[in-house]
């Protein structure tokens, strides 16, 4: 299995409202400190997978595009403020 393989798993087997950082994703798919790779498959994968429920560390929303990951979120229960979604819980 490759590593986008692996992350499109993780991404997709998140719930509406749960939140996952990037470094979290990569760590789930066996590769801890590929946040950006993370990222990069994402971006390939469009609507494919919800990119929505990815976010950095702080929450920060995806750069260029904060209005449409807002409102995806909020369309789960996620509250957003300034760029962020709040708040920003680690998964167990």
């Amino acid at each position: 299995m490759t590593f986008a393989d692996r992350v499109s798993a993780v991404v997709a087997g998140t719930r509406p409202g749960e939140l996952l950082s990037y470094g979290e994703v990569a760590a789930e798919a066996g590769s801890p400190g590929a946040a950006r790779a993370v990222g990069a498959v994402l971006r390939r994968a469009g609507e494919e997978l919800p990119w929505w429920r990815v976010v950095t560390a702080s929450g920060r929303l995806v750069p260029g595009n904060e209005r449409e990951h807002a409102r995806r979120l909020r369309a789960e229960g996620v509250p957003c403020r300034d760029g962020h979604a709040l708040p920003r819980v680690p998964r167990p």
